[in-house]
C-alpha cells in the first residue's frame, strides 16, 4: 500500500477520491495573482502528484486567473481517468488583484466555458459555487439565484456535480432544495473549527467536507502545542496538522497546496503518521 493509500478513500460525486488530494492555488504567482516564480517546478509538482497517486485535484479559473488551470493542462492533459478535477466559480480578479464577486448567470456561465476551455476538457466532474457575501468567510443570505443559474449548466450537461464553497449550514440546506450537492468546501484546520457541526452533519449524509487552508492558508499554522507534538512524532507540524484532518471524520478530503515537491511529498506522508489517543486529545485543545 502506497503512502496516498493510507489515507483511506470517499466519495465525490460518482467518483471515488484518495482522501489526500492535491490544491492548485499556490502554482499561480504571489497573491494567487499573474504566473508562477518557476514554471517548470509548477508542471513538476503536478506530475508527481498525479504520479503519487492523487487522483483529485482542486483549482480554479480565477486563480492567477487562467494560470493554475492552463498549467494542469499542460502537465497533465490527457488526463488520467480516475482523475476528478473540482474546480470553483463565483469570483473574479480585479487589475490590482483583489477578490471580487462574480455570481450573475452571464458571470457563471462564462466562468463554466473559461474553465472548460483552459482545463481542455468537454464537461467539468465538479464545479463549487463560491459565495461571495462577506470577504470575512460565510454569511447568510439566500444563494437560490446562482445555484439555479448553475443547475442549469449541469442540465446542459457542461458540469456533472455541483458543490459549495464557504457557506453557512443555511446555504447548504437551501441548496439542497435545488440541486443535488456533493461537497462542501469552507475554511477549516487544527485551529479554525467553527464548522464542526456542518462537517458532523454532511457525514451522517455521506457527503464530502473539503477543508480550503488545511494548513492555514495565507497565514500558516503557528502553534507551540502542534509543534511539540510534531517533535515527539518525528514529525512536521504540517504533517500533524493534516493527519488530524484526517482522524477528524471519514468525510474530510484534503486539498493541501504547495508549490514544492519536496514539500509535497512531506505532505502525502502524513498518510502514514499514526496519531495516539492521548496525542489527539492534546491537539483537539489547540482550537482557538
Amino acid at each position: 500500500m502506497t503512502s496516498i493509500e493510507k489515507s483511506g478513500t470517499f466519495a465525490l460525486g460518482t467518483r471515488t477520491v484518495n482522501r489526500l488530494g492535491y490544491g492548485a492555488m499556490q502554482l499561480a504567482g504571489p497573491g494567487v495573482f499573474g504566473p508562477p516564480k518557476d514554471r517548470e517546478a509548477a508542471l513538476a509538482v503536478l506530475r508527481e502528484a498525479v504520479a503519487a497517486g492523487v487522483n483529485h485535484i482542486d483549482t480554479s479559473d480565477f486563480y492567477g486567473p487562467h494560470v493554475t488551470n492552463r498549467l494542469i493542462r499542460e502537465a497533465l492533459h490527457p488526463y488520467r481517468d480516475d482523475l476528478t478535477i473540482v474546480t470553483k466559480i463565483g469570483a473574479r480578479r480585479g487589475e490590482d488583484a483583489s477578490w471580487l464577486p462574480a455570481f450573475s448567470a452571464d458571470e457563471l456561465t462564462q466562468a463554466v466555458h473559461d474553465n472548460l476551455r483552459n482545463l481542455q476538457l468537454d464537461v467539468l466532474d465538479v464545479v463549487n459555487l463560491r459565495i461571495m457575501f462577506s470577504a470575512h468567510g460565510p454569511a447568510e443570505g439566500s444563494i437560490e439565484a446562482p445555484l439555479t443559474a448553475l443547475a442549469e449548466l449541469q442540465r446542459q450537461g457542461l458540469v456533472r456535480h455541483i458543490g459549495l464553497s464557504n457557506v453557512t449550514a443555511a446555504q447548504v440546506a437551501e441548496a439542497q432544495r435545488i440541486a443535488s450537492i456533493v461537497c462542501v468546501q469552507n475554511m477549516y484546520n487544527i485551529v479554525n473549527r467553527s464548522d464542526d457541526a456542518l462537517i458532523d452533519m454532511l457525514a451522517e449524509q455521506g457527503m464530502a467536507y473539503v477543508p480550503f487552508f488545511p494548513l492555514g492558508g495565507f497565514t500558516p499554522l503557528q502553534s507551540s502545542g502542534l509543534q511539540a507534538v510534531a517533535d515527539r512524532l518525528g514529525a512536521t507540524p504540517m504533517q500533524v496538522a493534516l493527519a488530524w484532518l484526517l482522524k477528524r471524520s471519514p468525510n474530510i478530503l484534503l486539498i493541501p497546496g504547495t508549490s514544492s515537491v519536496a514539500h509535497l511529498q512531506q505532505n502525502l506522508a502524513a498518510a502514514e503518521l499514526v496519531l495516539p489517543d492521548d496525542v489527539l486529545a492534546e491537539l483537539n485543545l489547540l482550537a482557538e
